[in-house]
């Protein structure tokens, strides 16, 4: 058992051999938005049942138990960080980030909260001209703008509706979290993704912790599983998207964001009984063709 998980990643480490590192960052960023779509209906689902707060520390602190037989096999010391101080940075901005987040979360729609969520990239790419001197080439900035061009027919009905305070409380965590996801590329240059996961949990739930306590009531059997379930796939996608960070520049990963709004159309349906209507699936056809754009032009470049 213990040789699988070396002889899968093998695998995809020489089927993928030949792509450029913007391909493998865009193909570790899709992955991560599948995993965090995933999350982000089940986490609705649960804050409809328990307070948000609460809901946002079991959220982490189950992710340090998801990830404790991973520190036992591998030794707690291979996990100790170089930088204790950066990663408990990290730790409160996104907790910051999440509180805004979890407080609009039960009260949006799944599809609205994941087009928010898009405005992301925009303070992420200003952040990395800003602060890593990353090349900002015209076809990136294109794919983004066609892409937001894209959230804006989604979402552009509910930010005028009687849900609009929550959308706008939903969309000031969006600059919080470009903050966060730039301290973590930074993090990328010294440290491990799994170092950064597993203090990227242990940070999270301990600045989550108070907010829990004053909100706090019993988990029910089928919560804590929940809670479990996203503890796993949490870790998973943030495991995945500091594996783009690394791979590549983090503005030439951000365009793949934009297939979320697919990924969230679907658990929609799935999970809520919610179809998607012609403003969400005309927004997805511009978002998937400004994504597919962007990767082909940036692997060309490389070739070239």
């Amino acid at each position: 058992m213990n040789g699988r998980p070396a002889a899968w990643r093998a695998i995809v480490e020489r089927r993928t051999r030949r792509w450029s590192a913007t391909t493998r960052g865009l193909a570790w960023s899709v992955l991560s938005g599948l995993f965090f779509c995933t999350l982000n209906a089940l986490m609705r689902a649960l804050t409809q049942q328990v307070e948000p707060f609460q809901a946002q520390f079991l959220r982490y602190f189950c992710a340090v138990l998801v990830l404790l037989p991973w520190i036992w096999q591998r030794g707690w010391r291979v996990f100790m960080p170089s930088n204790v101080r950066g990663q408990f940075t990290r730790g409160a901005v996104h907790t910051l980030g999440l509180c805004l987040w979890f407080t609009a979360l039960p009260r949006i729609a799944l599809a609205d909260m994941t087009a928010i969520g898009f405005t992301t990239p925009l303070f992420i790419m200003v952040g990395a001209f800003l602060f890593f001197n990353e090349p900002m080439r015209w076809e990136r900035w294109l794919a983004t703008a066609v892409g937001f061009g894209g959230v804006i027919i989604v979402v552009g009905a509910s930010l005028s509706g009687s849900g609009g305070g929550y959308h706008l409380l939903m969309l000031a965590s969006a600059p919080v979290f470009a903050a966060s996801f730039l301290i973590t590329k930074a993090l990328t240059r010294y440290e491990s993704p799994g170092v950064i996961i597993v203090w990227q949990a242990i940070s999270v739930a301990a600045f989550s912790l108070p907010l829990a306590l004053w909100h706090w009531q019993a988990p029910g059997l089928w919560q804590w599983g929940g809670f479990l379930l996203c503890g796993l796939l949490g870790s998973a996608g943030h495991y995945c998207l500091t594996r783009s960070f690394a791979a590549a520049d983090i503005s030439a990963t951000q365009s793949a964001k934009f297939l979320d709004l697919v990924w969230s159309a679907v658990m929609g349906w799935l999970l809520f009984g919610d179809l998607p209507g012609r403003a969400a699936l005309l927004g997805g056809v511009v978002i998937c063709a400004a994504t597919l754009w962007v990767a082909q032009r940036e692997s060309r470049r490389l070739v070239e």
